[in-house]
C-alpha cells in the first residue's frame, strides 16, 4: 500500500514538472532553433512581394526555416538566440555586384576627374607603387566593415591578390563572388596577362565549393586586355563553371576607341569573339547602344548599374529604363571607393532611382521596388546565387538585415519599401546576418575589430600618401 502511495505521489509530482515547463516555455513553445528575428516590418522581396507587419524570420543554422507573421512565427518556433526587431524593417541582405573592396584605401586620393585620367594618372601609378597582399588585407578588412555596418551581405569584386580579398571576406563572414584581375600589362601581382590567368586557375582551385566565396574570372575591359586573352579568360571561366567580371562601355572614349580598333562598339566585339557566356556580370554600361542591349539580352548577360561613380567620373547616364524594358537583368553595384566614394548601397538605390527619374523625365521610370529588386533578388541572380539568397524564402541561407526607421527622418511610415530607397541609409542599419551568424547585432561587429581595422587602414594610408609623393 505504502508503494503505491509513493507511486502516486512520484507520478502526480511528475506531472506538475511537466506542467510547469510547458508554462515557462509558453508562447514560444515550438520547434527550437538557432535564430529568431521577431517584430519588426518583414520585406521578403519574394516573387509576391510579401510583407509582413508585424513579421518574423525563423533560422536553423545557416537556413531559413519559416518567414510570416510574428504570432505565427512566435507560436511555432523558440530561438536559442532572439533578435527583437520592433520599431525596424527585416529585409534581405543587400547584394553589391561591383566593387573593387581595396581600393578604400584609396578613398579621396584623386577626386574631380575624368576616368581615364583618374586611372592613368593616378590610380594606375599609385597601385603600381602601394598594392601589396598586406594592402589587399587590410582594405579588405575595411571594406568589410563598411559593408557590415551598411547592410551589403554579398560582395562582388576583382582586383589583385584576389587570395587576400577570399580570406579577408571569409574571416568577417561575408560572403563574396570575387575575380582574380587579367589585363594586359604587369600588374601587382602578375607580371603578363598568363601569370594573371595562371593566378586565377589557382584562386578557382583554392576556393571552389567553399560555403562563402564564389571564385570568379576578371578581365578588366577591352581596353586593357587584348582578344588572345579575353578569350583565355572565357575558356577558363568555362572549364570551371565560375563567373567572368568586366567593365564595358563605361565611357564614350572607350566606345570611339572600339570602333577604331575593332570596327565594332564593345558589346558588339565581345560577341564577335565569342567571349559571352554564362554568368557573365558586365559592369557600367554607360555608352550601350539598343544593338548592344538586345546582346545583353541574348547573351542572358547581367549589367551591373554604378550611378553614383558613373556621376562622380562624369562618364555619363546608362541607359537602364531601355536595358530593363529589352528584359536585360540590371543589377547595382558602387564600383570601388576610390570613385564613389563610399561603399552604402542605400545610397545606390536611392541614387539610381533619382537619375533615371531625371533622365527620362518620367518619375515612374525606376519606381522604389524595382530598386529595392536591382538591390537584393536582381543582384543575388545576376551572380546565379538567386536559389541561395536575394530574397527572405523558407530554404534559402539566412543573409538578412534590420533597418532602424525609429528617427525623425523616418517617421511617419507608411511604406516600407519607399522609405528603404528614399529615406534610409547605412547607418540606419541594426542588424546584419550572413549564413544564419550575426555579423553585426545593435551596429556593434562581432567579427571584426573595429578599431584594429581602423587603426591598420590609417596607417596604411599614410604609406600610400608617402609613396604617392614620390
Amino acid at each position: 500500500m505504502r508503494i503505491r502511495l509513493r507511486l502516486s505521489v512520484l507520478v502526480l509530482v511528475a506531472c506538475v514538472l511537466v506542467a510547469i515547463g510547458a508554462c515557462q516555455r509558453a508562447p514560444g513553445s515550438g520547434q527550437e532553433v538557432s535564430l529568431v528575428i521577431i517584430g519588426g516590418t518583414v520585406v521578403t522581396v519574394d516573387p509576391s512581394h510579401h510583407v509582413f507587419s508585424p513579421g518574423a524570420v525563423a533560422v536553423n543554422g545557416r537556413d531559413i526555416v519559416a518567414v510570416g507573421r510574428a504570432d505565427d512565427i512566435g507560436r511555432r518556433f523558440t530561438g536559442a538566440e532572439t533578435i527583437d526587431a520592433s520599431g525596424q524593417v527585416v529585409l534581405p541582405g543587400l547584394v553589391n555586384t561591383h566593387g573593387h573592396a581595396p581600393m578604400v584605401l584609396y578613398r579621396g586620393l584623386a577626386d574631380d576627374l575624368a576616368l581615364m585620367d583618374w586611372l592613368q594618372q593616378y590610380i594606375f601609378p599609385a597601385e603600381a607603387r602601394t598594392v601589396t597582399p598586406e594592402f589587399v588585407r587590410i582594405g579588405t578588412r575595411l571594406a568589410a566593415l563598411e559593408m557590415i555596418q551598411s547592410g551589403t551581405t554579398t560582395h562582388t569584386d576583382m582586383y589583385y591578390f584576389e587570395e587576400e580579398v577570399a580570406r579577408a571576406t571569409r574571416e568577417a563572414g561575408m560572403r563574396g563572388v570575387l575575380g582574380e584581375s587579367i589585363l594586359n600589362f604587369p600588374t601587382p601581382d602578375a607580371k603578363t596577362p598568363a601569370d594573371g590567368l595562371a593566378r586565377a586557375e589557382a584562386f578557382i582551385k583554392a576556393f571552389r565549393g567553399d560555403d562563402l566565396i564564389v571564385p570568379a574570372v576578371a578581365p578588366h575591359a577591352i581596353y586593357t586586355v587584348d582578344e588572345q586573352w579575353l578569350r583565355a579568360s572565357r575558356a577558363l571561366a568555362d572549364k570551371y563553371g565560375v563567373p567572368v567580371i568586366l567593365h564595358i562601355s563605361e565611357t564614350e572614349d572607350e566606345v570611339r576607341t572600339s570602333l577604331e580598333k575593332h570596327h565594332a562598339r564593345p558589346a558588339e566585339y565581345l560577341e564577335a569573339i565569342g567571349f559571352w557566356g554564362p554568368r557573365t556580370i558586365a559592369a557600367h554600361g554607360v555608352w550601350l547602344s539598343d544593338a548592344e542591349i538586345a546582346i545583353l539580352k541574348r547573351h542572358n548577360v547581367a549589367l551591373s548599374h554604378n550611378p553614383e561613380s558613373n556621376m562622380k567620373l562624369a562618364s555619363g547616364t546608362a541607359p537602364i529604363v531601355k536595358c530593363l524594358n529589352a528584359g536585360v537583368l540590371v543589377a547595382l553595384g558602387t564600383d570601388g571607393a576610390a570613385s564613389n566614394n563610399d561603399l552604402d548601397m542605400f545610397e545606390a538605390m536611392r541614387q539610381a532611382a533619382f537619375l533615371h527619374k531625371l533622365q527620362t523625365m518620367d518619375p515612374r521610370a525606376l519606381p522604389a521596388g524595382v530598386a529595392l529588386e536591382m538591390a537584393t533578388i536582381r543582384g543575388a541572380t545576376a551572380l546565379g546565387l538567386d536559389r541561395e539568397i536575394g530574397s527572405l524564402e523558407v530554404g534559402k541561407r539566412a543573409d538578412i538585415i534590420t533597418v532602424s526607421m525609429k528617427g525623425a527622418r523616418q517617421t511617419p511610415m507608411y511604406n516600407p519599401v519607399s522609405h528603404l530607397v528614399y529615406v534610409s541609409k547605412g547607418d540606419d542599419v541594426q542588424n546584419t546576418i550572413v549564413n544564419g551568424r550575426v555579423l553585426m547585432r545593435d551596429r556593434k561587429v562581432t567579427t571584426l575589430d573595429e578599431a584594429r581595422v581602423l587603426a591598420d587602414a590609417r596607417a596604411m594610408a599614410e604609406r600610400v600618401r608617402a609613396a604617392v609623393k614620390k
